[in-house]
This record gives C-alpha cells, sequence and structure tokens, in this order.
C-alpha cells in the first residue's frame, strides 16, 4: 500500500495517550511481531515524543506493507504461500494504514483547531 504522497507507510505504535493502539502493552495475536517490532511496556512508552512515535508508526506499517507485498507475490508466483496467509497480510498491512491515516487526520484536526484560537 501506498501513504501519503506516494510512499509506503509501515506498522504503528502508541504514546502514553493512546493506550488501545499498538506498542503498548501485550499483544497475544502477534500482530507487531510479524512487522518484526516487539511490543513495549506502558511505561517505556511515556518518555516517547510525539514525533518519535508518528516516525516509529510509518516505519511499522511500511514493514506490514512490504509483508503484505512479498506474500502477494509469493501467492502469484507459485512458491508456496497460502492464499490465506496472503489475505492475512494484507488485512493487516491495510489496518496499519488505516489506523495511520486516522491518527494523521486527528493531528491535523488538533493542529487546525489550536491555529484557530484567539490568545
Amino acid at each position: 500500500m501506498t501513504g501519503f504522497g506516494g510512499g509506503n507507510m509501515s506498522g504503528l505504535t502508541s504514546g502514553a495517550g493512546m493506550s488501545s493502539g499498538f506498542g503498548v502493552g501485550s499483544v497475544s495475536d502477534g500482530f507487531l511481531s510479524d512487522a518484526g517490532i516487539a511490543s513495549s511496556s506502558a511505561g517505556s512508552a511515556a518518555g516517547v515524543p510525539f514525533a518519535g512515535m508518528l516516525q516509529t508508526m510509518i516505519q511499522q506499517t511500511n514493514v506490514l506493507d512490504q509483508k503484505a507485498s512479498q506474500a502477494v507475490t509469493g501467492l502469484l508466483n507459485g512458491s508456496g504461500v497460502e492464499i490465506h496467509d496472503a489475505m492475512i497480510a494484507t488485512q493487516k498491512a491495510d489496518m496499519a494504514f488505516e489506523l495511520a491515516l486516522q491518527v494523521r487526520n486527528k493531528a491535523v484536526g488538533a493542529y487546525q483547531q489550536m491555529m484557530g484560537m484567539q490568545f
């Protein structure tokens, strides 16, 4: 999948204010392990600046996108990739991209709201 400006996007993490996102707490389904990212504890995520969290989120989304592309290519080449594995990888990449897009939309909305404030 392609992200903002035509570039690839990859995986997601969450900062302290977004405890329902990726990277905070334990992940039992292996979603982040598929992206090659180990889950971190909530205590270590509290010190990560917002820009670092966004950068990590984009990197992880890119990793998931690359894995989905490899799975689909392997399926089309007949190199032993099962169709359900390719579909799962594609859905993980799609969900990661959709979450990244929503985080971006919320950040832009918050910026626009702050710029509209009068001091």
